[in-house]
């Protein structure tokens, strides 16, 4: 089985930059695609971003393109979300998770594509 840890999470003024870690343990994940998302009171949970399984193509939901970049280390056995220029609406529990659908490029945005996660980590967004 493979278990997801995460870190990094906190608060962190509007503007500010902050950088989430998912590492596995147990079964490595670099053969499979990841993907970031987050849920906050009010909201269903969203898609954030996404990571092809060879780390050489990423997807950003439009609320954060340009903000934040999702990458993964394969030695380290880590996928990382850095978030720059955050702001208030950023703030929610963000968790990773392994892609296990069938085509990457046309369902790495669902929910029902990952069937294993992490335990989340709050982010915190305020002045």
């Amino acid at each position: 089985q493979v278990q997801l840890a995460q870190s990094g999470g906190g608060f962190v003024q509007p503007g500010g930059s902050l950088q989430l870690s998912c590492a596995a343990s147990g079964r490595s994940f670099s053969n499979y695609a990841m993907g970031w998302f987050r849920s906050s009171p009010g909201k269903e949970r969203e898609f954030v971003a996404a990571l092809s399984w060879s780390g050489g193509r990423t997807r950003y939901a439009d609320s954060v393109t340009g903000r934040f970049t999702v990458s993964r280390d394969h030695a380290k056995n880590t996928v990382y979300l850095q978030m720059n220029d955050v702001k208030p609406e950023d703030s929610a529990v963000y968790e990773c998770a392994i892609f296990e659908g069938t085509y990457w490029s046309n369902e790495y945005s669902r929910v029902t594509s990952y069937n294993y996660w992490g335990q989340g980590t709050q982010v915190t967004v305020s002045s």
